[in-house]
C-alpha cells in the first residue's frame, strides 16, 4: 500500500515521500517498512511500543490512534510529524 512520509522521515527512504509497505495491521505496516528502511520505525514508535507524541498516523485520511488498526492492500497510510518550536 502507498505510504506518505514527512521531510523528517525522508532522510531514512533516500528522499522519497511515497513509498509502498505491506501489513495487515499498523504495526506490521511500519514493521515492513523499517525492514525496507531500518531506524525508521524508531523515529514513530517509542521504547514502550506507543505512538511518540509529536506523530500522527490517518489511513485513507481518517485519524487512527492505534497500530492494531486494519489495513486493506488498497489503504493510503499518511504519516504527519507535528511542527514545533518557539
Amino acid at each position: 500500500m502507498k505510504v506518505l512520509l514527512p521531510s523528517p522521515l525522508v532522510s531514512y527512504t533516500s528522499g522519497k515521500r511515497e513509498v509502498e509497505a505491506s501489513g495487515a495491521t499498523l504495526a506490521e505496516l511500519l514493521s515492513d517498512l523499517d525492514r525496507q528502511y531500518p531506524g525508521i520505525r524508531f523515529r514513530v514508535i517509542d521504547e514502550q511500543d506507543a505512538v511518540r507524541p509529536h506523530i500522527r498516523f490517518f489511513v485513507n485520511r481518517s485519524l487512527v490512534r492505534s497500530l492494531g488498526v486494519a489495513l486493506a492492500p488498497e489503504d493510503e497510510v499518511l504519516v504527519v510529524a507535528a511542527l514545533s518550536g518557539g
